[in-house]
């Protein structure tokens, strides 16, 4: 498990562009990414650092309340033709999710899904799922760690 430390949106931006370099180029399904932390560790910035960097024009919000946001990737070299962005804080259980049409878009390998709170989702996630951990230190401090893929 790899660790990082940022301390302003430079930084996170640096950390979204290592992510979006080490994309694979293809895959069988969609690219699930989990994203743990607490409230205002990162993580719908980090998703607005990547959504940048994938040329989405739309404006990347938290999908607190409407549950999931579809964003059009507009970056040619990309594999991936939508991102989508699951917020399952207010979900209950994976069933919950699966009215999201969870199947039907974590089987559409041109979809890149992050998901806040994947914890109360996850018996549906399968095993291939990468997470990266959020933790607040202070106002201007978060801790990122996350696997090498």
């Amino acid at each position: 498990m790899q660790s990082i430390i940022v301390k302003d949106l430079k930084e996170m931006e640096e950390f979204a562009i290592s992510f979006v370099e080490n994309l694979p180029s293809k895959s069988e399904t969609a690219l699930v990414i989990g994203l743990v932390g607490d409230l205002g560790s990162g993580k719908t910035t980090f998703v607005q650092s990547v959504a940048k960097l994938l040329k989405v024009k739309e404006l990347v919000v938290s999908p607190t309340f409407v549950l999931q946001k579809r964003y059009q990737i507009n970056l040619e070299k990309s594999s991936f033709e939508s991102l989508i962005h699951i917020d399952a804080y207010r979900l209950e259980n994976g069933k919950d999710l699966l009215g999201l049409d969870w199947n039907e878009i974590s089987n559409n390998s041109k979809n890149i899904i992050f998901i806040e709170w994947p914890e109360r989702v996850e018996e549906v996630f399968d095993s291939n799922v990468k997470k990266i951990y959020y933790k607040f230190i202070d106002e201007h401090t978060r801790e990122i760690s996350y696997e090498e893929s």
